[in-house]
């Protein structure tokens, strides 16, 4: 095993949780940190209409990423438990057959990306002082897609062997090559909207290469070999399997959220603005979040593997514990700070206006968002992916949609729209954890884990 990679089957729980997911958390801060870049370079340089265009299309790229990304989180606990298993052949399947379904996906989303953008955002009902800006930005971005499919699986396949140092190392670089890009195409050659994205999708391409080579060069059962990327459908059907449901559950969540985003548009382009600035800021409270629900995963997969059940029992609740009080705790920083860190995106007074007042709608709500998912994160690890997805259908999807069609006509105020998202985070939170202290998530009646195939 490779120096970088964490065997989440031994030792003390609370620490080997943290060491993996601490360098997450900085790599998801310079990922966040660069990704604020882009809006605080594009709103001082180029206005609010400019990073109203990009906060309008936020919805529609995770709507058509976030699928994929869900798919890389089943190859990722597939993968997590034949490393626990010590199963290196399959694992090693695993592996090559994520890496080339994974590039023939990204292909197939920047095409699909530039073709159907211009007539989603129609249907967002985008405000037409932000549509053609808006249109650049989705479009150069969607013709990068391949680097952010080949990305989220090379991620996946990292943190499913313990390796979340790297991924740091990466994002660092990246984040460092973003900015460079932003200055230079905006500020340098005073290029649009659209060269934030190309920026983006460059510092995108980079980690990827980085990635790549690291994989190819690891010295354990991780190693890569072009000689092995062959398909292997039985294994692509696992991995398929166990990460279909993420992948409508991310869709379904992003549908919901297009949604919510044409409800917003409905007051405005300074809505848009500062909802979109809003959404920048609490990208940061969901940093610890996305870096123990990670952790959890892993820790879990890996643990049931092994078939250390309890052991994936005690690191679930520490690692939701810890994500929850984190959370709520930059939520209480942010309801306080709510008008300085907005006037950082935008000095327009009513945008400014917009941004506060979903701030102080939602940000007191953070634990109930970390729970949510982290106890999702839990019962993917553990093979459950069903369950948050069907969770998150009924609830961030279902009840969200239907919520905003009856009162946003009848209230005509955006308020109705901040509430929707404390609302539905409450009912997914209740029904998710009645499911992990009364069902058998870990398997132990059934007994059926990846780590019981002997031979596939």
């Amino acid at each position: 095993m490779a120096d970088s990679q964490i065997r989440m089957t031994e030792g003390s729980i609370s620490k080997t949780l943290i060491k993996f997911a601490v360098p997450l958390f900085l790599g998801n801060l310079f990922q966040q940190l660069y990704n604020t870049a882009d809006s605080l370079i594009v709103s001082n340089k180029l206005g609010a209409i400019s990073l109203g265009a990009v906060s309008a299309t936020s919805m529609l790229i995770f709507l058509l990423i976030g699928f994929f990304q869900g798919l890389s989180m089943g190859a990722g606990v597939v993968i997590a438990q034949f490393f626990g298993a010590e199963d290196v052949r399959n694992m090693r399947r695993a592996i090559h057959t994520s890496l080339l379904f994974s590039f023939f996906i990204g292909i197939f989303l920047s095409v699909a990306g530039v073709l159907v953008s211009p007539q989603i955002l129609r249907w967002m009902s985008t405000p037409e002082s932000l549509y053609p800006e808006a249109l650049e930005y989705i479009q150069v971005y969607f013709a990068g897609a391949l680097s952010m499919v080949m990305y989220n699986a090379c991620m996946s396949v990292m943190q499913a062997l313990g390796d979340s140092k790297h991924p740091l190392y990466y994002l660092v670089i990246s984040s460092v090559v973003n900015v460079g890009f932003d200055f230079l195409f905006i500020f340098g050659f005073g290029w649009g909207v659209g060269s934030a994205a190309l920026a983006t999708v460059i510092s995108q391409f980079v980690s990827v290469a980085l990635c790549l080579i690291r994989l190819m060069r690891d010295k354990g059962p991780g190693r890569i070999s072009f000689k092995e990327l062959k398909p292997d459908f039985r294994m692509l059907w696992m991995i398929i399997r166990y990460g279909l449901p993420s992948g409508i559950q991310n869709s379904i969540i992003a549908i919901a959220n297009v949604v919510v985003q044409s409800n917003i548009n409905y007051f405005g382009d300074m809505a848009v603005a500062g909802c979109g600035a809003y959404s920048k800021i609490e990208g940061f409270a969901f940093l610890p979040i996305t870096s123990f629900t990670a952790a959890i995963s892993t820790f879990v997969g890996q643990n049931l593997g092994a078939k250390n059940y309890d052991r994936a029992k005690k690191g679930a609740r520490f690692g939701v514990g810890v994500s929850v009080i984190i959370a709520e705790v930059i939520g209480v920083l942010f309801f306080i700070l709510a008008p300085y860190l907005i006037m950082a995106f935008t000095r327009e007074p009513e945008a400014v206006d917009y941004g506060v007042l979903k701030a102080r709608v939602c940000a007191l709500f953070y634990c109930l968002l970390a729970a949510s998912h982290c106890y999702s994160a839990v019962l993917r690890g553990a093979g459950k992916a069903m369950v948050p997805m069907l969770t998150m259908l009924s609830f961030w999807c279902v009840i969200r949609v239907g919520f905003l069609t009856v009162t946003v006509p009848i209230t005509q105020s955006i308020d109705a729209v901040n509430w929707v998202y404390p609302l539905t985070w409450f009912l997914s939170t209740v029904t998710l954890v009645i499911y992990y202290l009364k069902a058998d998530w870990l398997g132990i009646k059934k007994s059926k884990h990846i780590s019981d195939i002997k031979k596939i």
